[in-house]
């Protein structure tokens, strides 16, 4: 029986952005943030942050394809503590102001986003991202400060 947890639990992500270097003119993201969860006292429940973006395709139609890889073996979803993993899930959406998406696979684009007439031009956000501690991974992590990084990958298409 696992007793009451008393030991500091720190998690935190780094996120960047990446286009691919020919269509680098054709797509940007910007507004992304750092996901800091801070100390975690409580187990029993998931912990999210969501914030929205700017994902823009200059492609007729605002057509873009969105990837995602983490700093964790094979581009896995992980924060590392040392020889520790702790593993999250990664969520986006092609609206702004959600908390939730479609789930996301380290390396296996997500085609078929869209973009209408928002930002850049408008200065507004057009997208979600989301990322996800489960409770079940939280409740069995060692204690200790957890990081890693977030790479966001948009494709015109």
């Amino acid at each position: 029986m696992r007793g009451r947890r008393f030991a500091r639990l720190i998690a935190g992500l780094t996120t960047i952005a990446a286009a691919t270097q020919a269509q680098g003119q054709l797509v940007q993201i910007s507004g992304l943030s750092d996901n800091a969860f801070g100390t975690v006292t409580s187990f029993a429940a998931d912990l999210r942050m969501s914030q929205s973006v700017c994902a823009f395709s200059g492609v007729l139609g605002g057509r873009y394809t969105v990837g995602a890889v983490g700093s964790g073996a094979a581009g896995a979803f992980t924060l590392a503590n040392g020889t520790a993993r702790l593993p999250y899930e990664v969520q986006w959406s092609s609206s702004a102001g959600q908390t939730s998406g479609t789930n996301l696979t380290p390396g296996v684009p997500l085609t078929g986003q869209t973009m209408l007439l928002g930002c850049p031009l408008l200065q507004a956000n057009s997208a979600s991202l989301t990322v996800i501690l489960r409770a079940a991974a939280l409740s069995t992590a060692t204690a200790g400060n957890y990081s890693g990084t977030l790479t966001i990958i948009l494709s015109a298409n």
